[in-house]
C-alpha cells in the first residue's frame, strides 16, 4: 500500500505564529503596565515554540533546518532572559544561517547532502525518473558537479542572510536589554526580517533551484514538466487515505 502523501505546512498559520503574534506581543504588550519585558519575551517566544511542537506532531516531519530554527528560538529566549545586549543578539542572528550555510557544503561528503532535502527533493522533483535517465545516459558525473554548484549557491544564500541578519540587529537593537524598549526593537527586527532578509534569501534559493533545473534538463533531455513531480489525482489520494 502506497504511503499517504505528507501534509503540507500552512504558510499563513506559520506566518501568524512565527512572525505576526510574536511581533505584536514584543511591540505592544511588553510595557511595564502590561506583561512587562520578561514575561512579554516569554509569551512572544511561546508561540513559535508551540507552533514548532504542534507542526511536528501534526506532520511528523522535521529536518536539520527545523532543528536549528527551534534551537534559535530557545537561544533567543535565553539571551533575552540573561539580558544580553544587541551585539550578542546580532552574533546569534548571524550564527544560525552561517551554521546552515557551512553545513550545506560539509554535507556534500555525506550520503545525504542537504541540497537534496532543500532543492532536489521528492516533493518537488521526480527524483526516480531523473535518476533513471541519468543511469541510462551514464552522465551521473555531470549531475554530481551540478549538485556541487547548487550547494555552493545555496550556501551563499545563507551566508548573505547571515550578513543581513547581523546588520539588521546592529541597526535596530539600541536600547538596554531587559527593557520594554529593547523588546519593541526585537519585535521590529523580527517583523522586518521577512522583507529585508527572508525575501532576498528566498530569491537566491530560487535562482539556485532554477540553475539546478536547467542543468538537469540539459544533461537528461527531460522537459521541465517531466522533471517536476506531478501531484497524484485527488481521487487516488482520498482512496489511499481511506486505506
Amino acid at each position: 500500500m502506497p504511503a499517504a502523501p505528507a501534509k503540507k505546512e500552512n504558510l499563513l498559520i506559520n506566518l501568524i505564529f512565527n512572525i505576526l503574534i510574536p511581533t505584536l506581543v514584543l511591540s505592544k504588550l511588553s510595557k511595564d503596565t502590561l506583561l512587562g519585558p520578561v514575561l512579554g519575551l516569554v509569551v512572544a517566544l511561546a508561540f513559535p515554540l508551540g507552533y514548532g511542537v504542534w507542526d511536528f506532531l501534526e506532520r511528523r516531519k522535521t529536518n536539520f533546518i527545523s532543528i536549528i530554527g527551534f534551537a534559535s528560538v530557545l537561544l533567543t529566549g535565553g539571551l533575552g532572559l540573561m539580558h544580553v545586549g544587541g551585539l550578542g543578539f546580532a552574533i546569534k542572528e548571524a550564527a544560525v544561517p552561517t551554521i546552515i550555510g557551512v553545513a550545506v557544503i560539509l554535507s556534500l561528503k555525506s550520503k545525504t547532502p542537504l541540497v537534496r532535502s532543500m532543492l532536489y527533493n521528492e516533493q518537488v522533483i521526480d527524483v526516480e525518473r531523473v535518476d533513471a535517465v541519468l543511469a541510462e545516459k551514464g552522465n551521473r558525473r555531470e549531475f554530481d558537479r551540478l549538485m556541487v554548484e547548487a550547494s555552493w549557491l545555496l550556501s551563499i544564500s545563507f551566508l548573505v542572510s547571515a550578513a543581513l541578519n547581523f546588520g539588521l540587529a546592529r541597526y535596530l537593537l539600541k536600547s538596554p536589554a531587559g527593557t520594554a524598549e529593547f523588546n519593541a526593537e526585537l519585535g521590529k527586527m523580527h517583523f522586518l526580517s521577512w522583507p529585508v532578509i527572508v525575501i532576498p534569501s528566498m530569491a537566491m534559493m530560487m535562482f539556485a533551484l532554477w540553475r539546478l533545473l536547467g542543468g538537469i534538463k540539459k544533461i537528461t533531455g527531460l522537459e521541465l514538466e517531466q522533471i517536476f513531480k506531478t501531484p497524484p489525482p485527488k481521487a487516488a489520494v482520498e482512496k489511499t487515505a481511506k486505506e
